[in-house]
């Protein structure tokens, strides 16, 4: 869409003679293209206050996305980089454990080592039911800044950590700290790019989140050739530290609270169980300043000062209490699409956590790779990761323009899930082709294979399944991530702290067979969706159980 017209007449007015009337606010149902110019219009309305960031220049919106695809990347390098030292890290720990001349006990060693890995990726999502309502509260760079300083301070205190129970308290405190990057990010994405520009910049978070995985494994397998395997952490200690210095000095706010747009086009809005209108508010309301988002007129506040965007705080953005923040997730995944995209994450991500967890000890038994051979056998997973971006973005979001302008300019979320189908089939196909390469010892490429086909669909199908749910609830998009990526750590926590055993015992063909079963049932869910997930949605939102999500009035972003 990038050489379509922006209709100029709602770009950047905010009052506009069709702002003056009031419009129904509705789950994600929205005109995207003007009905008589079919010109793109810009949701959420910007302002006229140069501090929007729907008003920074567009070199500086994409420098924004880099970095928060840099702090993606490394939230995710410690959390599964050093199992590919696994091995190594069980003899350190376990004195006597081999797994040639011990290997019952190693493997009984094995399974507690695990739990490095295991609990750490279970508090990058646990944590965020902390993290998320700090950032709705407070803001998104004091939610940066504070999990990072955390992250750095554990990765430099486990370079130095000899104990089994202390090394786990610093997995722990350090999956506390790495996961709140992982969550805000899409909330800062949609602060900062238009609802038409964000399918492709979800992408690339889709695939960051991915390629930290893989690269934490590459980078680390290459480093235990010559190095002891604790340099793994000292080397992402520099990484991690270098992140938490360009989150303070260099990466703004991006929370902004603006007007609620109104519109009289009926079409723009087809009424919800929660029917709100509003009125014409400040365009020019600060953080600092919830106040100020009613009615009446103040000048235009000048740019501000580099100094003043490194105040930590800004002032408070709603008024919904902590609690509230904190319990919504657990409201939002009892809503049927919200459910949906959690299962699509767990049925990938999930199942990708539970491969790594036993990749080494695959590739070991079955081609006797050293932990450098396994860790650049991932190179696979940043190809897939890459060639995932443009479908899972790009493609997503042609495919919802070709259904909005089939439907005269009106926006449905549902419009992007048929971008599902490239995930629907390589997500199944990946997770057979590598259980039955380990299991029948074919070529080392088969399996990595695998690996590159299930890294395309993550990055593919759940960026369309992520976006989907965020642009149907946008005012609580950090809920909403939240619930969706709480659900996938649990799951991934689970399935690999049970992925030896079950592996062990059904062999890799079986486990991963059964795995690709339920990706694909999970997947082809798009399907119902598409037809009937507009409806869904509306009468699920009118669920007494669901009454107490409904946001305020102060949370609507103008989507």
């Amino acid at each position: 869409m990038a050489g379509d017209r922006i209709a100029a007449s709602l770009a950047a007015n905010p009052h506009s003679d069709r702002g003056d009337k009031k419009r129904v606010v509705t789950l994600g149902n929205v005109r995207l293209r003007d009905q008589d110019t079919n010109e793109i219009i810009l949701i959420p309305t910007p302002s006229s206050d140069p501090n929007d960031p729907l008003n920074w220049p567009q070199w500086y919106k994409y420098y924004m996305a880099t970095v928060i695809c840099l702090a993606m990347m490394i939230c995710n390098f410690l959390a599964a980089g050093p199992s590919i030292a696994m091995v190594n890290i069980t003899m350190e720990f376990f004195v006597g454990a081999h797994p040639g001349r011990n290997p019952k006990l190693f493997h009984e060693a094995v399974a507690k080592v695990a739990y490095f890995f295991t609990t750490c990726a279970l508090m990058q999502g646990i944590g965020n039911f902390f993290w998320v309502p700090v950032a709705n509260k407070w803001g998104r760079r004091p939610t940066y800044v504070f999990s990072y300083l955390i992250y750095f301070a554990s990765a430099v205190w486990l370079c130095f950590e000899r104990s089994y129970g202390g090394f786990l308290a610093g997995r722990v405190i350090m999956g506390f700290g790495a996961g709140a990057a992982e969550t805000i990010a899409p909330i800062t994405i949609a602060d900062i790019f238009f609802l038409h520009e964000r399918g492709t910049v979800m992408a690339l978070y889709s695939s960051f989140l991915a390629v930290g995985v893989a690269i934490g494994l590459i980078i680390s397998g290459v480093i235990t050739i010559d190095h002891h395997w604790r340099v793994i952490f000292q080397v992402a200690s520099a990484l991690v530290g270098l992140v938490l210095l360009i989150a303070f000095f260099a990466f703004p706010e991006t929370a902004y609270i603006r007007e609620t747009p109104s519109n009289s086009d009926d079409s723009s809005s087809t009424g919800t169980p929660n029917q709100r209108s509003s009125t014409e508010k400040n365009p020019t309301a600060t953080i600092s300043d919830p106040e100020s988002r009613r009615v009446g007129s103040s000048p235009l506040p000048k740019k501000a000062s580099y100094l003043s965007t490194l105040k930590i705080f800004h002032g408070t953005i709603t008024h919904e209490s902590f609690f509230k923040l904190t319990v919504r997730p657990l409201g939002l995944i009892c809503l049927p699409p919200v459910l949906w995209a959690a299962l699509v994450e767990a049925a990938t991500i999930g199942f990708l956590v539970a491969m790594t967890s036993n990749v080494e000890i695959a590739y070991e038994a079955t081609y006797r790779f050293k932990s450098w051979q396994v860790g650049v056998c991932f190179v696979s997973a940043l190809v897939g990761s890459l060639a995932g971006i443009p479908l899972g973005g790009w493609w997503g979001d042609k495919v919802a323009d070709y259904f909005t302008k089939r439907n005269n300019g009106i926006r449905d979320p549902e419009m992007r899930l048929p971008a599902m189908i490239p995930a629907m089939i390589t997500a199944p196909l990946g997770l057979v082709i590598f259980g039955v390469g380990i299991e029948k010892g074919l070529h080392w490429m088969v399996p990595n294979l695998g690996i590159a086909l299930l890294n395309f669909a993550i990055v593919q199908g759940t960026n369309v399944a992520l976006v989907y749910v965020i642009d149907a609830y946008r005012p609580v998009a950090g809920e909403i991530t939240l619930a969706v990526m709480g659900f996938k750590s649990l799951f991934g926590f689970l399935l690999s702290f049970y992925t030896n055993t079950w592996v062990q015992q059904a062999g890799y063909l079986n486990a991963y067979g059964t795995m690709a079963a339920i990706s694909a049932a999970v997947l082809v869910c798009w399907v119902p969706l598409y037809f009937w997930g507009k409806t869904i949605r509306h009468v699920t939102w009118g669920w007494p159980v669901i009454g107490y999500i409904h946001w305020s009035e102060d949370r609507e972003v103008g989507e």
